[in-house]
């Protein structure tokens, strides 16, 4: 098998559905990514992960890096073998942690100096040393190093990152050909830059487009600037990237934004929310999220979602469920956790049969009136 591939199999106007193939396995795309932030999805285990439909998860630069290090997974085989996950990895960058997470951070040309969120023990994290970490990781997908800013940055703000970003993609694209091994069987993503302005878009696209790489992400959104802002840039951003490669639409998101970026040419997704939710006590479902927690569940015989295949919802009730969460109990967290992982597999299984039967317009204006009908 070749190192990397993407076949589009099916489009339906901007949507595309098909398949990522790597040495580690096949992504189905549109993709959703369960985040293994710290090398475990929590409160789950890798194979009910696998079990619930996911073809790839997320680590963490980052975090991995700070600890146990990255240099410590190698040593004991890598990030797969670690964690005990067999199919693709991505990794992040680590830029996005460095500038939210930590404390007395100073950027320059050379990279980001920080302060660990740990222990304040000085670190600096540069394109090369991003790249570095992911290998020793033994990432499948590895992504550039990049400058985030908040998508409401001043433009001057905006322009200024996005231009170091791009500076920074080409010594990621240099540093991860110089390689070795590993390089062999992986793919590098650039990210795509710019805030909410067009044309710092179109001028990032074009800069990583010259350097080349597997796949392109869209970088910088989900970052306070809103629903309707971030559909507004999904509605030029992916078409100024190349269209026969992956577009990656990091940290995202809720479902009615997964399904609206879906329409407008996204393929692949990451977000924390169904694991984090699940572990607050909220439960996704085609009627919108549900607060099991609420006092009207505690004599609730139904499950979490009626009609849903997952394993919490043929085995177990609402009230028992409230029951745990009240509780504080671990397998609470677990139960929400799995459901909430299936529902989000079941949405992009459903985008992917709508696209290929070009239904994906019916699809989802059906699942948007449904899903945000109780708001």
């Amino acid at each position: 098998m070749s190192r990397f591939s993407f076949q589009i199999s099916a489009t339906d106007g901007s949507a595309r559905t098909g398949t990522i193939a790597m040495q580690r396995g096949e992504i189905r795309t549109p993709a959703y990514m369960p985040v293994g932030t710290a090398a475990t999805v929590k409160a789950m285990k890798p194979e009910d992960v696998r079990r619930s439909g996911a073809d790839i998860i997320l680590g963490n630069t980052y975090h991995l890096m700070l600890r146990p290090g990255a240099e410590r997974v190698a040593r004991l085989g890598g990030l797969h073998r670690f964690m005990g996950w067999e199919p693709p990895i991505l990794t992040d960058s680590g830029g996005y942690q460095v500038m939210s997470l930590s404390e007395l951070t100073k950027v320059s040309e050379e990279g980001v100096s920080f302060a660990s969120h740990l222990d304040g023990t000085r670190h600096m994290l540069s394109p090369e040393r991003s790249i570095e970490v992911q290998r020793l990781l033994g990432s499948d997908i590895v992504m550039a190093f990049d400058q985030l800013v908040p998508a409401t940055a001043r433009r001057e703000e905006a322009a200024a990152a996005m231009e170091r970003s791009m500076r920074w993609a080409r010594r990621s694209r240099d540093e991860f050909d110089r390689g070795g091994e590993h390089a062999d069987c992986a793919a590098l993503f650039g990210i795509q830059q710019g805030g909410l302005d067009e044309q710092l878009r179109k001028s990032s696209a074009d800069a990583l487009i010259d350097v080349g790489f597997d796949g392109y992400a869209v970088g910088g959104l989900a970052v306070g600037e809103g629903h309707e802002a971030m559909c507004a840039c999904l509605d030029y951003a992916p078409g100024q990237l190349p269209a026969d490669k992956p577009r990656y639409l990091m940290g995202v998101g809720k479902p009615d934004d997964i399904v609206e970026a879906v329409r407008r040419g996204i393929d692949m997704f990451d977000c924390v929310l169904p694991t984090r939710s699940g572990r607050t006590g909220q439960a996704f479902t085609a009627d919108g999220p549900l607060n099991i927690r609420n006092a009207k569940f505690s004599e609730d015989q139904e499950p979490l979602e009626p009609g849903c295949p997952c394993p919490t919802c043929t085995k177990f009730e609402r009230a028992y469920v409230h029951h745990l969460v009240r509780s504080g109990e671990i397998l609470g967290a677990m139960l929400m956790t799995e459901h909430n992982l299936w529902f989000y597999q079941r949405l992009m299984q459903g985008l992917r049969e709508a696209i290929a039967e070009r239904r994906l317009t019916a699809f989802a204006a059906d699942f948007l009136k449904r899903y945000r009908a109780a708001r």
